[in-house]
């Protein structure tokens, strides 16, 4: 018996209740597939969603990340049920390609996420729902001597199942819209330890940081104003050189974590006193991380920052220059609504300490040799090192990266729609689609390397027509036609 039996009952639950049958029941040998299956399971559940609901509209393409992160499943699916989604997404990918070992505590959570996740679907389309809830003590069981085989390489396709389900959709819709409206979200409250070592390692592992290496828990740090006159740092985040980068204050997931403000400030406070430099604070409960890079005002992030995003970040902030007496190079961007567009982007960067601008010109003023020569400012004074520059279709991609081939060949450029072995360079041209397909996929020795903090710039063309992937960036520097 599995936690995951009863939603055998609904026929059209069978292919994902099926994998995850299999991750209960292989949990106790091996957590890593146990954490794969629930992965597998979420995968075909969420297909099933979109084949058989008419308010989610298909995406670009039927990849997991793709499905997960349109604004129609994000209104069915709450904040609270995503984010455990998104554990389930996360360990998979560790599972798959980071080669770090599973523990049972990690994939006993994934089971239970999972578990969540297909009661809501239960909720939402079963004709006959029974409420259900999941039984830890089940996973202590003896697993069966044989172990159903679930064939990995068979994967549900979207499109066919869009067409098996035609004929459901209607329905299927009607009573979601109906009953979503009275289920109750279930909240997740675990303790602190268990948070650290669940949510937010796998945060952490996903960044690149490795435990007892460069990141230490229950880091000691003397001078405190209390009894002791000592404190403990949750996590501190070590570079190359030996000193802190970081400073993570976590709280329970049910806790704001803006609790952790005043005690994390402290930490910051007596770390630069010691090294000479403030670290950067990122404070998390697991679910909802905020950044203090001392730099900007406190600001949500989607993830925590890897070593060289970190290392990189304090490089450009002990080197950048004003940008309030900037020279616009003329041979770029000669016209003088131009300058005064790069002086106005500059202007809110430098002097009033925005990360965002919009840049509203009209078809054949020159906006691509404006935002040339606006990265030519920023490359110089010191304020960026990697740009990302972002269209919704392959012809702006390679019109825009020929042009500042041209006009920046110092710059070193790829185009990922089309180059697949270049992806160190400083310039990066790509449609949404494969810049999101990129997140995930493209890794080096280091991990992930379209970290969180990898870009400085994000240049998005025709701004109007998409919603720029949270997490990134430092600024963003927008551009639209009107």
């Amino acid at each position: 018996m599995t936690n995951f039996d009863l939603f055998t009952k609904e026929q059209d639950f069978v292919p994902f209740a099926e994998p995850a049958i299999a991750a209960e029941r292989i949990y106790q040998i091996d957590p890593a597939a146990c954490v794969l299956n629930c992965r597998r399971a979420m995968e075909a559940a969420i297909k099933w969603m979109y084949s058989v609901d008419s308010g989610l509209e298909m995406p670009y393409q039927d990849s997991l990340i793709s499905l997960m992160n349109t604004e129609e499943f994000h209104d069915i699916v709450d904040d609270n049920l995503f984010r455990r989604m998104d554990y389930i997404r996360r360990t998979g990918n560790t599972a798959a390609h980071s080669g770090r070992q599973i523990t049972k505590e990690q994939a006993a959570l994934c089971l239970e996420n999972l578990f969540i996740f297909l009661d809501f679907v239960a909720y939402c389309y079963a004709e006959d729902y029974q409420e259900g809830y999941f039984d830890r003590s089940l996973l202590e069981q003896e697993p069966p001597a044989a172990i159903p085989l679930i064939d990995t390489e068979a994967e549900l396709k979207l499109e066919e199942l869009m067409a098996e389900n035609t004929a459901l959709r209607e329905e299927l819709t009607a009573r979601r819209v109906e009953q979503q409206q009275t289920y109750v979200p279930k909240p997740l409250d675990i303790s602190e330890y268990k948070t650290r070592k669940l949510y937010i390692d796998a945060l952490l592992e996903d960044a690149g940081w490795i435990e007892g290496k460069s990141w230490i828990n229950e880091y000691e740090i003397p001078g405190m104003p209390n009894k002791s006159e000592v404190g403990y740092a949750d996590y501190v985040l070590m570079g190359d050189d030996g000193r802190i980068l970081a400073v993570i204050e976590a709280k329970r997931t049910c806790v704001d974590v803006a609790k952790g403000r005043q005690q994390a400030k402290l930490y910051a406070d007596l770390i630069e006193q010691k090294q000479g430099r403030r670290p950067v604070v990122f404070l998390t409960n697991g679910f909802d991380t905020r950044i203090v890079d001392n730099q900007y005002p406190e600001r949500k992030v989607a993830a925590f920052y890897s070593k060289r995003d970190l290392e990189k970040l304090f490089n450009l902030q002990s080197m950048r220059s004003s940008l309030k007496y900037i020279v616009v190079d003329k041979q770029i961007a000669g016209r003088y609504y131009q300058e005064a567009a790069i002086k106005a982007v500059c202007d809110a960067f430098g002097q009033k300490n925005r990360r965002k601008a919009l840049l509203v010109m009209a078809t054949g003023s020159g906006k691509t040799r404006t935002v040339i020569a606006l990265v030519k400012v920023l490359l110089e004074q010191g304020w960026i090192k990697n740009v990302l520059f972002l269209a919704d279709r392959n012809s702006l991609v390679t019109q825009a990266k020929r042009n500042f081939v041209n006009l920046l060949p110092d710059l070193s450029v790829t185009n990922l729609c089309e180059e697949k072995d270049y992806y160190t360079a400083h310039g990066v041209f790509s449609t949404y689609q494969t810049m999101m397909n990129c997140i995930d996929s493209v890794r080096d020795e280091e991990g992930k390397l379209f970290s969180c903090g990898h870009f400085d710039l994000v240049i998005c063309d025709e701004a109007q027509l998409f919603r720029c992937a949270s997490g990134w960036p430092d600024r963003h520097a927008e551009r639209r036609d009107r």
